[in-house]
């Protein structure tokens, strides 16, 4: 049986499992010697779906731009970039109030503490259908309700979207675009991603479903952006994956900074808009797996590259219900391809 074969047969299986309605997978290695791209289910594909928080890798990337260039500062706060948007009270942590002195690095890695906006009322009210629009001011005041995660700087990151929706802010703020409009003149131009785009309400992508229920929720999906609304192709994020890794989007130093690992939940460790994936041996019967770099998201997206047996994998479940299952398909995929002879 072929590579190509028992990658297809891998992913009819996942998709033969119960709730799950669609598979979608891109494979390639550096050289293009693995090159497949293929779906299972009521998916194609050349269809769109939503890359959810992969997306944070396009804020993160704009970020970076603009540290570049010298028209931010990672360290500067972003209450000093916010001039219209009071930050007072928004991350209060025994009775003091980081609000107003949080910095975009903070924001960026994570180590701001702030209560995650997504992990409010609003997600389990996606997944009955109860759709909404929200901005930032929304956001602002979900995120207020919410207890801290912790203080800044406390030494590991602590996974919040609102981080990433003030990034969002301050990329406006800087560049005086939207940030859909940044995405596609600093990002998608540039690579000839014509298929990516933040979500709209007239985009068709792939039905995104939890558990057996189909979900309908255009506002909410319109109004995620910088933290998860990004809507894309297998191609067009092989594309941009591969810019990013190659250091094409950015000053090459800055790969230094991003990969700078903290502890978020197990198995992830988090750095700039990045996630870093090292199983320990002890979980794969002591058989050493490669280590993953990239981005997933709660659709069950996946966005990451292997350096070692120099791969890019980029695929989705499309069900809300089953954000950490790329993690062990990933492992099976890779093992698949060292079994025909790819290996690190």
């Amino acid at each position: 049986m072929t590579l190509t074969e028992d990658l297809q047969n891998l992913i009819d299986g996942e998709c033969a499992k119960a709730r799950t309605h669609s598979v979608i997978l891109r494979v390639q290695s550096g050289d293009g010697g693995v090159d497949f791209r293929s779906s299972a289910g009521a998916a194609t594909p050349d269809t769109r779906f939503l890359i959810a928080s992969i997306s944070k890798m396009f804020t993160a990337t704009l970020i970076m731009q603009l540290a570049d260039s010298g028209e931010i500062a990672l360290d500067q706060s972003v209450q000093s970039i916010l001039h219209d948007i009071d930050l007072s009270g928004l991350h209060v942590v025994k009775g003091v109030d980081y609000g107003p002195t949080l910095t975009v690095r903070q924001l960026l890695h994570q180590t701001s503490g702030l209560a995650d906006y997504f992990e409010s009322d609003l997600v389990a009210d996606l997944k009955q259908n109860i759709d909404c629009s929200y901005g930032l001011m929304d956001v602002l005041r979900m995120t207020k309700a919410l207890p801290p995660q912790a203080a800044p700087d406390s030494g590991r990151s602590w996974y919040s979207d609102t981080n990433y929706q003030l990034l969002g802010a301050v990329i406006k703020a800087v560049t005086g675009q939207s940030f859909d409009l940044a995405v596609q003149t600093r990002i998608c131009v540039p690579l000839g991603l014509r298929n990516t785009s933040n979500f709209e309400s007239r985009d068709q992508i792939v039905a995104l479903f939890n558990k057996d229920q189909p979900l309908s929720i255009p506002q909410a999906l319109a109004s995620m952006g910088p933290d998860g609304g990004i809507v894309s192709t297998l191609d067009d994020m092989l594309a941009f994956l591969r810019a990013f890794v190659s250091n094409r989007l950015f000053v090459p130093e800055n790969v230094i900074q991003m990969q700078q690992w903290n502890r978020l939940f197990f198995p992830l460790h988090y750095g700039y808009g990045l996630m870093r994936i090292k199983l320990p041996r002890w979980m794969t019967l002591f058989h050493a797996t490669p280590e993953l770099i990239g981005h997933s998201g709660a659709s069950g997206s996946f966005a990451f590259y292997a350096p070692k047996p120099d791969i890019y994998l980029i695929g989705s479940f499309n069900q809300l219900d089953a954000p950490r299952r790329p993690v062990s398909f990933m492992m099976r995929v890779l093992r698949l391809i060292e079994k025909h002879g790819v290996s690190s």
